[in-house]
């Protein structure tokens, strides 16, 4: 295979050629015997525009560097490189074995090509920043560990964010998922209702020329809307839901005071607020403990918050650190942060112990969460089954009712 290189001499004098070699690892070290050292090794056109088979072409392939790194993986990669620095396995032998263990192919191509970055004596950081599929917070624990010499430490505590942080958000989902899984029985049973049980009730009344109360009259007059105009509901739903989705993602004005009323929300707001607070206090630690500068913790802590009402309010509280304002100070001027949390930063502040402190709120918020979970989810079933109770019993009221005038008209014929 040939490769393009751009390469330093012993004299720092750049040049310019073309190699043959099996692999970049091969190619890098034939450079190495000639004296050089290898800055930029590329595959040529040629190899570029190899011609290949349609059966041996990747349907949907796409660059790597975008692609993400399933947070699994992520965190078993980090479990793993913990273990086997701790063990005193080089860097570059422990690559191989993820490697050699890895059967997903675009996460062996990161991987492998993360290896040959390593084999160019590129830090693991440096060749991480490269590939989306890495966090900030990640590449930064793990720069700090390079910087300190405890690649090991760095690895286990990138495992431990992430663990943490896919546990609060199976929680998170866990505590939407049963209501929304019963507002979609519930508006599915509405339709079932609609189209299929009151139609035939109705061409029955109409037989009989029963009189309707108002509450049947209603119920019927619903389902004959929704019967003869579902094209335009679905149509109108489908428009509110496109028009928010894209003045969400494209309008910040409107994202942000979304993102504001969501937390006002009863039920939902707190459980939302506590798990934010949770994220930023944990991965705020993590930064302060791994020697990663205050303002750039903040950065990174902020930007991992999906919420960007909170999110605005953190960049004022970094614009603040940044001229000389301690982060309790700042944050107290938020009401969204509680005064137990502004208390804790200022004691964590001034005694010295940003980091414990930290660790044991985001433990504190995390605990809240869960139980916050737990009480949103007891308080949502009754709840909706008192809801899909009052639709079914409305539906059927409407149904009885008109049959006792029925059987006076039977009667009486």
């Amino acid at each position: 295979m040939q490769y393009h290189y751009t390469a330093v001499d012993l004299k720092n004098k750049k040049s310019h050629g073309f190699i043959q070699a099996d692999n970049k690892a091969a190619g890098i070290a034939k450079l190495l015997e000639e004296g050089l050292t290898a800055l930029e090794l590329t595959g040529t056109a040629e190899e570029n525009s190899s011609q290949k088979s349609i059966w041996e072409m990747e349907i949907g392939s796409s660059d790597i560097h975008k692609a993400k790194y399933p947070k699994k993986k992520l965190l078993a990669m980090m479990h793993q490189m913990g273990i086997m620095m701790k063990a005193g396995v080089s860097l570059s032998m422990a690559m191989n074995v993820l490697i050699d263990g890895e059967k997903d192919k675009k996460v062996r191509k990161i991987l492998s090509e993360m290896n040959e970055d390593l084999y160019t004596g590129v830090p693991i950081s440096a060749a991480m920043v490269k590939f989306k599929a890495f966090p900030e917070i990640v590449i930064n624990i793990i720069q700090s560990g390079e910087a300190n010499g405890r690649l090991d430490t760095a690895f286990e505590r990138c495992a431990v964010i992430l663990e943490k942080e896919m546990t609060l958000t199976s929680k998170l989902r866990g505590a939407m998922g049963y209501p929304i899984f019963l507002l979609i029985l519930t508006v599915f049973l509405m339709i079932v209702m609609n189209a299929m049980v009151l139609p035939i009730f109705a061409s029955v009344f109409k037989q009989f020329g029963a009189n309707l109360p108002a509450i049947t009259i209603f119920v019927m007059s619903f389902s004959n809307f929704i019967s003869s105009y579902w094209y335009l509901i679905l149509l109108v739903i489908f428009l509110l839901v496109f028009t928010f989705i894209i003045l969400k993602k494209y309008y910040q004005p409107f994202s942000t005071q979304a993102d504001r009323f969501t937390l006002k929300v009863p039920g939902i707001g707190p459980l939302l607020r506590q798990s934010y607070i949770a994220r930023f206090c944990r991965i705020m630690s993590s930064l302060v403990e791994s020697g990663v500068d205050i303002v750039k913790a903040l950065e990174i802590s902020r930007d991992v918050i999906p919420n960007r009402f909170m999110k605005q309010q953190l960049t004022q509280v970094i614009a603040d650190v940044k001229v000389g304002s301690s982060i309790h100070t700042s944050v107290a001027q938020f009401p969204i942060f509680d005064t137990l949390l502004v208390s804790m930063l200022k004691v964590g502040e001034e005694s010295g112990m940003l980091f414990e402190t930290l660790d044991k709120m985001a433990t504190l918020y995390e605990e809240q969460t869960d139980e916050s979970t737990k009480r949103l989810t007891s308080m949502m079933e009754p709840a909706m089954t008192i809801i899909i109770a009052v639709i079914v019993g409305t539906v059927v009221i409407s149904i009885v009712l008109p049959m006792f005038g029925m059987y006076g008209v039977v009667a009486g014929g």
